[in-house]
C-alpha cells in the first residue's frame, strides 16, 4: 500500500512538473508575439527567427553543458532514469536517495528528466528577454552566438550560486550566509536576462532616428498591437507554470494548497500591474497607453515571481501594482538617457525584477533586505560584466550591428531574405 501511494505521488509530481514546463515553453510563443507586435513590420521575420532559434540553442547548450555547471549533474553524464531498479522497492529507494542528494530530503520526488525539462525552459526564458531589447538592429548570428554562451555558461553559473546552492567562487553562499531568496526567478531569470540585454544595448546603440542631436525622442510605434496583446496574454498564462511549477510538488494537501495560492497571487499581481500602469499612463500622458498597460501586466508578473507563495492576495496585488508604476517611469527614464529598448525589456525584467527581490522580505520572514541586495548585486554584476565581454568579442570578430542600409530596409530582407508582410506577390 505504501509503495502504491509513493508511486502515485511520484507520478503526480512528475506529471505536474512536465505540464508546468510545457506552460513555460509556451511563453516562447508569447515573447515572439509580443516582440513581433512591438517592432516595425520590416523586422518581424528576423524577430520570429531569433525566438525559434534561441529556444533550440538554449535547450541544446543547457543539455550539453549548462545543467552540469548549475547542478553538477549534466543530463548526458548522469543517469536520469531508474535503470538498475529491478523491483518496486529498489525503485522507491533509488528515487528517495536521488531526491535526498538533490536536497529535498525525500519530500519532493519526481523524474530527474522532468526536472531538467522544467529547468531548461527557464534558461530559454532568460535568453528571450535579450531578444526584444536588441531588436531591429542586431545581426542575427551575432545574437545566436551570444545565446550559446549565455545559456551554456553565464546563466548556469549564477544559477549554481542560487538554486544550485554553490558558493560564489568559493567565497560565500548567497543562501546560507545572506539568506537570499528568489522563489521562481525575479532575479535569477528575469534580472539576469535584462543585465545581458543592457550590456548588448549599450554597445549596440539606438535605432536610427530614435534620438536626435537636440535631445528629442522620436517614438517608433510597433506594427501590430493586437499581436503584442496576444503575446502578453500568452505570457500571462505561461507564468502560472513558471511560478506554480516552482513549488516543485503537488502530490499532497499542503503543497496543493501552496500551488493554488501561487496561481492566485500570480494572477492578482498581473492584474495589479495592469491597473497601476493604466492610471499612471493616463496621469502622465492624458490617455490610456496600451503598450504601457501590456508592460504593466508583465511587470506585475515579474514582481511577484520572487515570492508568490507567502503574500496574501491583496498584498500580491499591491506588489504587482508597484511594479506597474515602476515600469512606466523606468521606460521613460531609459529613453531619457538614450538607451533604446524597443519592447521595454530592461525595465520590465531588470528594474522590476529588482523590486520583486526587494519585496520578498515584506512577506517572507526568512529573507532580509541586505541579503536580497547582495544577491541582486552578484547576479547583475556577473551577468552584465561577462555579457559585456562576450558582446565586445563578438563585435570585434564579426560585428554586432547590421548596416545602415539594412536597418533602413528592415532586418527581414538583410538577415532572412524574406518579409513577414509582403505587400505584393507575383505568380507566373
Amino acid at each position: 500500500m505504501e509503495n502504491q501511494i509513493f508511486h502515485l505521488q511520484y507520478a503526480i509530481d512528475t506529471f505536474y512538473f512536465l505540464v508546468c514546463g510545457a506552460l513555460v515553453m509556451w511563453m516562447a510563443a508569447g515573447f515572439s508575439m509580443l516582440e513581433a507586435g512591438l517592432v516595425r513590420s520590416k523586422s518581424t521575420t528576423e524577430i520570429l527567427t531569433k525566438n525559434v532559434a534561441l529556444f533550440a540553442i538554449a535547450c541544446t547548450a543547457y543539455l550539453v553543458v549548462g545543467y552540469d555547471i548549475m547542478y553538477d549533474g549534466g543530463i548526458l553524464l548522469k543517469d536520469i532514469a531508474l535503470d538498475g531498479a529491478e523491483n518496486a522497492d529498489a525503485m522507491v529507494a533509488k528515487v528517495l536517495a536521488d531526491s535526498a542528494e538533490a536536497g529535498f530530503d525525500g519530500d519532493s520526488v519526481y523524474s530527474n528528466a522532468s526536472d531538467f525539462f522544467f529547468q531548461v525552459v527557464f534558461v530559454a526564458t532568460a535568453m528571450s528577454i535579450v531578444s526584444g531589447a536588441v531588436a531591429e538592429r542586431m545581426k542575427l548570428f551575432a545574437f545566436l552566438i551570444f545565446a550559446v554562451v549565455m545559456t551554456a555558461f553565464i546563466y548556469p553559473m549564477e544559477g549554481s550560486w542560487t538554486w544550485g546552492g554553490k558558493s560564489v567562487f568559493g567565497m560565500f553562499s548567497l543562501g546560507d550566509d545572506f539568506g537570499f531568496s528568489d522563489f521562481a526567478g525575479s532575479g535569477i531569470v528575469h534580472m539576469a536576462g535584462a543585465a545581458a540585454a543592457l550590456a548588448g544595448v549599450i554597445l549596440l546603440g539606438a535605432r536610427k532616428g530614435k534620438y536626435t542631436k537636440d535631445g528629442k525622442i522620436n517614438p517608433i510605434p510597433g506594427a501590430n498591437l493586437p499581436l503584442a496583446t496576444l503575446g502578453t496574454f500568452i505570457l500571462w498564462m505561461g507564468w502560472f507554470g513558471f511560478n506554480g511549477g516552482s513549488v516543485l510538488k503537488l502530490g499532497d494537501i499542503g503543497n496543493a494548497n501552496s500551488v493554488a495560492m501561487v496561481f492566485l497571487n500570480t494572477n492578482a499581481a498581473a492584474a495589479g500591474g495592469v491597473i497601476a500602469a493604466l492610471f499612471v499612463a493616463k496621469i502622465l500622458f492624458g490617455k490610456a497607453d496600451l503598450t504601457m498597460v501590456l508592460n504593466g501586466a508583465l511587470a506585475g508578473l515579474v514582481a511577484i515571481t520572487a515570492e508568490p507563495s507567502t503574500p496574501s492576495p491583496m498584498m500580491a496585488t499591491i506588489i504587482g501594482a508597484v511594479g506597474g508604476v515602476i515600469v512606466v517611469f523606468s521606460i521613460l527614464f531609459f529613453d531619457k538617457i538614450r538607451i533604446d529598448d524597443p519592447v521595454g525589456a530592461i525595465s520590465v525584467h531588470g528594474v522590476v525584477g529588482l523590486w520583486g527581490l526587494l519585496a520578498v522580505p515584506l512577506t517572507n520572514d526568512g529573507a532580509n533586505f541586505v541579503g536580497q541586495l547582495v544577491g541582486a548585486g552578484v547576479i547583475f554584476a556577473w551577468v552584465f560584466v561577462t555579457s559585456f565581454i562576450v558582446w565586445i568579442l563578438i563585435k570585434a570578430i564579426m560585428g554586432i550591428r547590421i548596416s545602415e542600409e539594412e536597418e533602413y530596409e528592415g532586418a527581414d530582407i538583410g538577415e532572412c531574405g524574406m518579409e513577414a508582410y509582403p505587400e505584393f506577390t507575383s505568380a507566373r
